[in-house]
């Protein structure tokens, strides 16, 4: 009788020194921050194709001025921060800092160090090297070496003070003038000679710019818009929406 309970101990002492099967737990999910369309980005926005949400990426990824620099000096392009200075709602510049020059490209400012918002910077480096460069080597057969704009920062109101009293997105340096560029042929391609003057290259190339710009920026203002556009594209990187 006393060998049946010495059986069973030793049975069960063997059983539990053989492998087993683990238990299958449920899994649990939950909540990220960010779907799959909203993932951060930093390091490959610039260097991404402008697509429907290019536009969406910008204003996210320069949510945050530590952010937005993460972006620019993951593309290497250069950007040194400054203080903010006056009044965000009137005349003066947060979030900002001096954009020069992009080191993943060859194309430069002129004139270079230019002061604007963070944003505008992210907006412009994506638009310089997703459209204005490429579509000057397809369509023009050159490089783009230089852009020729007229400045972001001015404390002044729309239309340079006409008859609007509304304040000017230059007047928080969250928009830049591109007058047109220069190729390593020599060219000089301008808005105001070029956009209806050009030959049909030019033209298409100037068009071209001018409607993936509209896809990255919020405000993009061309010739056709009026006649004080007549010489420059308007790229405003804000949260509107409007481009002519």
């Amino acid at each position: 009788m006393r060998a049946f309970p010495l059986i069973l101990t030793v049975a069960f002492l063997m059983a539990s020194c053989s492998p087993m099967t683990p238990e299958r737990r449920p899994v649990t999910s939950y909540p990220t921050p960010y779907s799959p369309t909203e993932a951060p980005l930093v390091g490959a926005l610039i260097d991404r194709p402008i697509d429907g949400g290019t536009r969406g990426a910008v204003i996210r990824e320069s949510a945050e001025l530590t952010q937005c620099m993460a972006q620019l000096t993951a593309a290497r392009v250069t950007f040194r921060p400054t203080p903010d200075k006056g009044d965000p709602q009137a005349c003066g510049l947060a979030a900002g800092g001096v954009l020069g020059p992009d080191m993943g490209t060859v194309a430069r400012m002129a004139p270079g160090d230019v002061e604007m918002t963070c944003r505008t910077a992210l907006a412009l480096s994506i638009w310089r090297r997703q459209s204005l460069e490429p579509a000057a080597r397809e369509l023009l057969g050159s490089d783009v070496v230089q852009i020729d704009h007229f400045g972001a920062y001015a404390c002044r109101n729309v239309n340079n003070g006409g008859v609007s009293n509304r304040i000017s997105a230059h007047a928080q340096a969250a928009a830049v003038d591109v007058a047109g560029v220069r190729l390593r042929d020599g060219r000089r391609i301008s808005l105001k000679d070029d956009w209806f003057g050009g030959d049909e290259a030019e033209q298409r190339f100037l068009r071209r710019i001018r409607d993936d710009a509209c896809r990255i920026f919020g405000t993009t203002l061309s010739p056709d818009y009026n006649a004080v556009h007549a010489d420059h594209l308007h790229l405003e990187a804000t949260e509107t929406r409007f481009c002519r």
